[in-house]
């Protein structure tokens, strides 16, 4: 059923600012070159990393960050980090390196108190050009010519590591993500086919890993009911069993989608597999303003708190035959949003980044994270970054990728910007502030370049912050003081 014009004007009224300032983080928004909401604008406060100081406000974050005399990751005095893998130095069980270029990442309980995590590797391309690719385990692989997959990483209480795969010949494994059932999605951001990149079989697909059941891996299957595309995230509606899913890509910008699962469906461990290549219906979005005015492009918000109406457009080919499915949409049909990027289910709806809009879009920004509302069927702006004038310095951030919610409040966000990379928080009222820095160069002493964040993730029990550094491809294990953030 559609959402009338009637419908959504009726609901914005009676929901007004407490849609836009709903849920736990609430409308958020950072200084200097964001947006600022109308809370942050009132606090008569002079935001820090003007003075190169960091980016908190008294009583919000942890401090500034401290160099790291290791030249790996600048934290707050108090916390600290461990290597738990790292490309080309650790090991699997089997005997190989690690894999390179680490990006989506999820925690689970493992048995005894360990802590499970299923962690990307984002390889694209022919195999041959990687020196360190997933793995190809005897009945784990997908396509032996495909480089990506996922590893799983046991961290036992004493500290010691284990890796091990957990699905290998796969392409440009992004993101992806958990499920209420304790597996992982991981996502296919690629729409190559068969015959390219001498790949045996197609690719664009999502694929369940189980932490916990080698077994369940075995003989690998796409879950072609999601759809062929560049994928980047995706997250379940444990109420609704709905997946959304979001596409990275460009010329056009990609979309954000919805598969409903087929009537009398049950989610469950290793039940996606199961599915027809057409089960359930997979839908694109399609916003429209409180005036009932159709909205082309996420980018034309530029305050947040701004909130939309949805509806869905059903995908006519979702497996991508001959047309990619974002180009099987004319002109105001569905909305689209550059490089949507990372997601989170929380609050009852779903985080999603759009990371940057350039040229390619109809207004230009540095990153934006929205709240799709699926009982309201909205859609709220919650930050929104303006465009960095300086990415080479240590100053505002840009082009958040992977979030977290984090269990002290706000949200965690992974950078993936120009210059300087952070992990870096949002409190519930505006407020930004650094958890981390990568201070790994990976160019040159004159012309410096530093790798985006990925797959951040707090453990289950919330004393540790995992991220990774993509390339080479490092996961961290950040511990120290949390405390709950305030409001500011």
């Amino acid at each position: 059923m559609s959402l009338t014009r009637r419908d959504f004007g009726r609901r914005s009224a009676m929901t007004g600012a407490g849609v836009a300032l709903a849920g736990t983080v609430g409308a958020l928004a950072t200084a200097p070159n964001a947006l600022a909401s109308e809370d942050s604008l009132h606090t008569g406060e002079e935001s820090a990393d003007r003075h190169g100081h960091g980016h908190g406000h008294h009583g919000v974050g942890y401090g500034p960050l401290v160099a790291d005399p290791d030249g790996l990751l600048a934290l707050p005095e108090g916390f600290s980090y461990r290597v738990v893998t790292y490309s080309g130095r650790t090991k699997l069980e089997s005997g190989e390196y690690t894999p390179s270029n680490h990006d989506g990442t999820a925690a689970f309980d493992g048995p005894r108190g360990r802590t499970l995590l299923v962690n990307n590797h984002e390889l694209a391309g022919p195999r041959a050009q990687w020196p360190h690719p997933v793995p190809l385990t005897e009945g784990l692989v997908y396509d032996p010519a495909a480089a990506g997959g996922c590893t799983v990483v046991e961290v036992r209480p004493g500290g010691q590591v284990a890796e091990w795969v957990g699905i290998a010949g796969t392409a440009t494994n992004c993101a992806g993500g958990s499920t209420p059932w304790n597996t992982w999605l991981t996502c296919e951001e690629t729409e190559d086919k068969a015959g390219t990149n001498g790949f045996t079989k197609d690719h664009g697909y999502v694929f369940e890993v189980d932490p916990e059941d080698r077994r369940a891996n075995r003989a690998p299957k796409p879950v072609k009911a999601l759809g062929r595309y560049a994928h980047e995230a995706v997250v379940v509606d444990p109420k609704r069993g709905h997946c959304y899913l979001t596409e990275d890509a460009s010329n056009p910008n990609g979309l954000l989608y919805r598969w409903t699962p087929p009537h009398g469906f049950h989610h469950g461990r290793g039940k996606l597999r199961t599915l027809a290549d057409d089960a359930g219906v997979l839908q694109a979005f399609k916003c429209f303003d409180s005036g009932g005015k159709f909205v082309d492009d996420l980018s034309r918000a530029t305050k947040t708190g701004t909130v939309y109406g949805v509806d869905w457009v059903d995908v006519p080919d979702r497996d991508a035959r001959t047309t990619s499915v974002r180009k099987q949409f004319g002109a105001g049909q569905v909305t689209r949003a550059r490089k949507l990027e990372g997601m989170w289910w929380a609050d009852g709806g779903v985080y999603i980044v759009s990371s940057f809009a350039r040229g390619e879009s109809p207004v230009q920004h540095d990153g934006a994270v929205w709240f799709h509302d699926p009982k309201r069927r909205t859609l709220t702006l919650k930050v929104l970054l303006g465009v960095n004038p300086d990415p080479s310095k240590d100053g505002a951030f840009d082009g958040p990728d992977n979030i977290t919610v984090s269990p002290y409040g706000g949200l965690v966000i992974a950078e993936d910007g120009e210059g300087v990379q952070h992990l870096f928080g949002a409190t519930d009222s505006g407020r930004t502030y650094p958890i981390a820095r990568n201070e790994l160069n990976i160019g040159t002493e004159q012309e410096p370049e530093y790798s985006e964040f990925t797959g951040v993730t707090f453990s289950p029990d919330g004393r540790t912050l995992y991220a990774n550094i993509q390339t080479p491809g490092v996961m961290l294990a950040i511990t120290g003081p949390w405390k709950r953030q305030k409001r500011g």
